[in-house]
């Protein structure tokens, strides 16, 4: 099970102030250093946290992959292409969410995807989908030719009781298991953090986990390495 740490948040303390600190690029470098194997950002249309320079510098430093989480806009895209990352994450994007709040609809708009897709193939950038644990979007993912999903964790992480929870866990461990056998990659994320994390880490079928908001705020306290490293112990620990 890898670990991808997304550092949006640390972008959203330095918006906070409005200066330069603190920098998300050095602590994409810290998670690196920490064994993290991938850094995950957001370039969200209103620059809200990562903006144009912070995916410029992360893309000329980060030494594992680099993920940019992105609407499938025209503006996004052509950034996107032009920055060459190793992956995309294709996500919905509301104007005033304070997190992505689901996942994206494949299944409602194939055609429009799949030419974003082409679009990205074309620069040899892999492409995942960040979409709801449902049956269609696993399968509309296949279908328009993604090269993998990744399966929204939230309403496993926000579930208020243990019925709800393992039946949300279920639900993520079928569509991942439905997304191997159809030759996807399968990632997870979103909500997960220390004391939840472990279940989902047991799936098998999930190669990666993108986790950002738990780590930042666990390094508040203890330091980046310290929280990355805490977050590794637990995703490897099937």
């Amino acid at each position: 099970m890898r670990l991808a740490v997304n550092i949006d948040h640390v972008a959203t303390i330095r918006q906070a102030r409005g200066g330069n600190e603190p920098d998300p690029v050095t602590a994409a470098q810290l998670c690196e250093l920490a064994g993290a194997e991938g850094i995950v950002c957001h370039l969200r249309e209103d620059r809200r946290h990562i903006n144009d320079r912070d995916v410029r510098l992360l893309r000329q430093t980060v030494k594992t992959k680099l993920d940019l989480e992105m609407a499938a806009t025209e503006e996004i895209i052509g950034i996107a292409v032009e920055t060459k990352p190793e992956l995309v994450t294709l996500v919905p994007e509301k104007r005033q969410e304070l997190t992505t709040e689901g996942g994206l609809d494949v299944a409602g708009q194939k055609k429009y995807l799949a030419d974003v897709i082409k679009t990205f193939r074309q620069h040899k950038i892999l492409v995942s989908l960040f979409i709801d644990p449902a049956q269609a979007q696993v399968e509309a993912s296949k279908e328009i030719g993604a090269d993998m999903i990744e399966i929204h964790t939230g309403e496993y992480a926000e579930a208020r009781t243990d019925r709800e929870r393992n039946e949300e866990l279920v639900k993520i461990q079928q569509m991942a298991s439905l997304g191997k056998n159809l030759n996807l990659g399968v990632n997870g994320g979103h909500g997960l953090n220390y004391v939840n994390v472990m279940p989902i880490a047991a799936i098998e079928e999930i190669d990666e986990l993108s986790i950002g908001h738990a780590i930042i705020s666990r390094a508040v306290f203890v330091g980046m390495e310290r929280a990355v490293r805490e977050m590794i112990q637990l995703v490897q620990r099937r």
